[in-house]
C-alpha cells in the first residue's frame, strides 16, 4: 500500500473517540479505525522508515502493533494512568538498535486533533537508562558535546524545543561548578517540534517535513544511540 497521507476524516475521528471514548462505540466504528488509521499508518511506516534508514541504517521500522505502532487500547490498570480505554493521539516510534523501542534513542512523532508532535531522542528514561546515560555524561567531553548538540540544534530551528528538566537536585557524581552538570537533571532526553496536526493529510509533505526535522536532530540521535548501548539491564 502506497502512503499518500492520512484522510481528511482522520482527525475528525479521532475527535469523535474522544468525545465517545468507551469500547463499544469504538467496536461499532473499528472499520473507521482500520481504514482511516491503521492501514496508512501501517503504509507510512514503510514509506518513512526507508527514507530514516537513509539516515541511519539500523532503525527498525516495523509496522506492526507493539513494534513502530502503539496499540489503540490504552492500559488503564496502571496506578495514576489515563482511565479513558481508547488513545486519540496516534504514536509512531522509529528505534534504533535490539534495547526496548522506548528505551532506545528514537525518531518518534503522535499526533491528535490538536497537534503533529515530532521528537528525536529518549523522551522518558527508566532507571537503567537513566543510571547509564548519568555514567556517560560523568565524562566532562561528553556533557560539552552534548550542550553543543542542543544548541546548535535549537541554533537551526527556534521552534526545536528541548524537554524540561525533572530533577532539582543534582545526583552522586555532579556538582553545580562542574561545566554543563545542569545535563544531569534531565529525566529524558529528547527534542521536538510542534507542528499543525494537518500536515498528516498530505503524504508527500509529511514525509518531506519529518524528514528535514529528523535531519536535523541526527546528532542527538547518534549521541543518545551511544548512551543506550551502555545500558546495564537487571
Amino acid at each position: 500500500m502506497e502512503f499518500s497521507g492520512f484522510s481528511k476524516k482522520t482527525l475528525p475521528f479521532l475527535k469523535a473517540i474522544k468525545k465517545n471514548n468507551n469500547k463499544e462505540w469504538f467496536l461499532a466504528h473499528k472499520s473507521d479505525y482500520e481504514t482511516l488509521i491503521l492501514n496508512p499508518s501501517r503504509a507510512f511506516v514503510l514509506e518513512m522508515g526507508e527514507h530514516l534508514q537513509a539516515l541511519e541504517p539500523t532503525i527498525n521500522a516495523q509496522p506492526k502493533i507493539n513494534k513502530s505502532l502503539y496499540r489503540i487500547y490504552r492500559d488503564t490498570r496502571r496506578m495514576g494512568a489515563n482511565k479513558e480505554p481508547i488513545k486519540h493521539r496516534i504514536g509512531v516510534i522509529f528505534w534504533q538498535g535490539n534495547t526496548k523501542r522506548m528505551q532506545s534513542s528514537s525518531f518518534y512523532l503522535h499526533f491528535s486533533p490538536d497537534e503533529l508532535y515530532v521528537a528525536t531522542g529518549v523522551r522518558w528514561f527508566e532507571k537503567p537508562m537513566l543510571d547509564a546515560f548519568r555514567e556517560y555524561i560523568k565524562d566532562e567531553k561528553k556533557r560539552a558535546e552534548l550542550d553543543i548538540i542542543l544548541k546548535n540544534i535549537k541554533a537551526k530551528d527556534s521552534a526545536y524545543t528541548y524537554l524540561e528538566k525533572g530533577y532539582k537536585r543534582y545526583p552522586r557524581g555532579f556538582n553545580k561548578n562542574m561545566p554543563h552538570a545542569d545535563l544531569s537533571l534531565y529525566k529524558g532526553m529528547a527534542t521536538y517540534k510542534i507542528l499543525d496536526p494537518h500536515v498528516i493529510e498530505n503524504g508527500e509533505k509529511l514525509i518531506q517535513t519529518l524528514y528535514k526535522i529528523y535531519e536535523d536532530m541526527l546528532p542527538l540521535q547518534q549521541f543518545m544511540y551511544e548512551v543506550s548501548l551502555r545500558v546495564q539491564e537487571d
